[in-house]
């Protein structure tokens, strides 16, 4: 007889003939003390009806769910090799971990890749290494002739992360970690809480279609109050989120129950009710409205850099702001490009999985879009998607950006340990739950200086990596000095396996790029694809 007959057949009568010995025979009452409980439990898995495993094997069954719930955990500890894990490897965290916390980034006896997968790829190095001094602080000037107060940011910044997302300790230690090393810290969506004002690092505030912090009564855009904010010393730029990589082009919902206190003043909304953020924006419906109400953000925020941020979709879609940028005059000050495999909080697993431009692919498609109309001295680009070394920011500087945002590699320098939980409020490191006990474990100073401490040693080693290209600065680094491995016998230079446009090439002769069909699809007056 199997185990999970065991269950069906003899736990119950056996339980029930012991509690009948408890009568009369005292080992028996004490062990009934023990086995009460599960007799309980037993007999209600037997009679209850949602769950036809505990039906049919009762008390037996639970364990599927106490396995399901470690799985997580086994499988990131014990059956996992260094190089696997999703979205993070054991490796990858490793290399945070171990910087946030000043521990050697080093790794022994060569490395663990397998060099002639098709998965591998790798900078090319001079044999002439340039001499780069340790604290050069590289920067790149965000603000293009539109704006009179242009902001300096650093090569690495923190991603878009909502307080409610994140707990208020995360943020707090996020903010000051921002502050110590003079870098910026996104809000994200959720709006500029307290918590992001405490320590007073940098800021970018990021506007969702839900306009948390600048809201009226009807969740329409308010200008006055958005103006109230944005001219705050603290927030430097402002960012204008069309969509995101873990879920592009969908809205979502903050059930009531969770819009606590803190979150309905950060957001401007009643404690209480449902917080709604709906898939598209009311205050522009078009291109050209979109330039338009940036410029009147621009002005509303005392002339600073505004951008936009999107995970890369319709190609026709990009294209058209192009458009409506060239036919205006108005520019954008900066483009933020996050890829389809990003994402810190909960979102739909389809839209996950299988929606919207890998970070790569976007990069190279917004860097064409820009340089091929001739913007890109007037525009800087961003790039946000699994940033977590410098020999990433490496890449995604080769292929178009100006600086990097990472966010996940940010909490795992807070603690993060990828379980997974982000989503249900009883994270276990504190980071993403707002339950006061979970977020104790936090300790704001110490973890501030284990984020401004990854910042630095990353950067660090980013400048190492430069000087390793003989290179004077990372703008130097070119998709030539990129080689992607295409099988097991082959590799190429990334500007042989994706297209770079030339200088103007949409606006001379756009029929002679691969973007042709796009780029007749687009009009600056409407998001539509024009037949």
């Amino acid at each position: 007889m199997g185990l999970g007959s065991l269950s069906r057949y003899l736990a119950i009568p056996l339980l029930l003939a012991l509690a009948a010995a408890a009568a009369w025979w005292p080992p028996a009452r004490w062990t009934l003390y023990v086995t009460g409980p599960l007799l309980a439990l037993t007999l209600w898995d037997f009679f209850q009806h949602r769950h036809c495993l505990r039906r049919n094997y009762p008390l037996i069954a639970r364990f599927r769910w106490l396995m399901m719930d470690l799985r997580p955990f086994l499988r990131s500890y014990i059956i996992e090799s260094d190089l696997e894990g999703r979205p993070f490897s054991h490796d990858a965290r490793g290399l945070v971990y171990a910087r946030s916390k000043g521990s050697l980034g080093v790794h022994p006896f060569g490395t663990e890749f397998d060099v002639y997968s098709d998965e591998y790829e790798w900078l090319a190095h001079s044999i002439a290494p340039n001499t780069v001094e340790e604290d050069a602080d590289w920067r790149v000037p965000v603000g293009g002739n539109q704006c009179s107060k242009p902001y300096s940011a650093a090569l690495l910044n923190i991603s878009a992360m909502s307080f409610g997302s994140l707990s208020s300790h995360a943020i707090l230690a996020l903010n000051k970690g921002a502050k110590m090393g003079g870098f910026y810290h996104d809000t994200g969506e959720g709006g500029l809480s307290r918590h992001h004002r405490t320590h007073g690092g940098d800021l970018v505030w990021e506007l969702g279609s839900g306009y948390f912090g600048c809201r009226d009564a009807n969740g329409r855009f308010d200008p006055a109050r958005f103006a109230e904010t944005a001219q705050l010393e603290q927030v430097k730029m402002i960012e204008i989120k069309l969509s995101q990589g873990a879920k592009p082009g969908h809205g979502g919902v903050l059930p009531g129950v969770k819009v606590t206190e803190e979150i309905a003043e950060a957001r401007g909304v009643p404690v209480g009710q449902d917080c709604v953020s709906p898939a598209a924006h009311s205050a522009f419906s078009t291109p050209v409205e979109l330039l338009e109400w940036a410029a009147s953000l621009r002005e509303l925020a005392g002339s600073k850099p505004v951008g936009i941020k999107l995970c890369v979709g319709q190609p026709h879609e990009l294209f058209a702001v192009m458009k409506a940028m060239l036919e205006t005059g108005i520019r954008l000050d900066f483009i933020t490009v996050d890829g389809g495999e990003g994402g810190t909080g909960a979102a739909p697993q389809e839209f996950s999985d299988r929606i919207g431009m890998p970070l790569r692919e976007g990069l190279i498609f917004v860097r064409n879009a820009l340089v091929g109309c001739s913007l890109k001295r007037e525009i800087k680009v961003a790039a946000a998607g699994k940033v977590h070394s410098g020999a990433g920011m490496a890449f995604n500087i080769a292929l178009g950006a100006d600086w990097c945002n990472a966010a996940r590699a940010f909490m795992f320098s807070l603690g993060c340990v990828q379980s997974m939980k982000c989503h249900t409020d009883t994270c276990p490191t504190g980071v993403a739950t707002q339950d006061p006990g979970r977020q104790r474990g936090l300790v704001v100073d110490d973890k501030a200086e284990r984020v401004a401490r990854f910042q630095r040693s990353t950067l660090k080693s980013f400048h190492e990596m430069v000087a390793a290209m003989g290179l004077e600065d990372p703008w130097q680094i070119k998709p030539k000095d990129i080689r992607e491995r295409l099988n097991h016998a082959r590799s190429d230079p990334m500007d042989k396996v994706y297209s770079f446009l030339e200088d103007g090439a949409l606006l001379g002769d756009p029929d002679a790029t691969a973007y042709a069909r796009h780029w007749r699809a687009a009009q600056a007056e409407s998001f539509r694809a024009m037949a």
